[in-house]
């Protein structure tokens, strides 16, 4: 499942790629070890938006990876599928405010 997703937001100078893949490993620092649907291995990093709403990626996801064609070696995890059978998500924790 390959997309070319075009910005028009006048900032960017080149096309996005992006694909479908699977976690095969959490790193330190937020990166994760992707498997790309096309068998290519990519290290990825979470999208600032993922990391806002607190949306947290585990092995065995499948998620939506963006790349710039400059470096396909590297990319920012943009969605995470749901997986079926998973409800919507554990009970609240009170107690945590910003």
């Amino acid at each position: 499942m390959i997309f070319l997703v075009r910005k028009d937001y006048g900032l960017a100078k080149e096309e996005l790629i992006t694909m479908g893949g699977a976690i095969e490993e959490v790193l330190p620092d937020g990166r994760f070890g992707v498997t790309l649907d096309n068998e290519h291995r990519i290290i990825a990093y979470t999208a600032g938006k993922m990391r806002r709403y607190r949306i947290r990626s585990v092995v065995g996801d499948r998620v939506h990876v963006e790349m710039t064609p400059y470096d396909l070696s590297k990319g920012r995890i943009v969605f995470r599928e749901r997986t079926p059978g998973q409800g919507p998500g554990g009970p609240r924790k009170r107690g945590f405010r910003r």
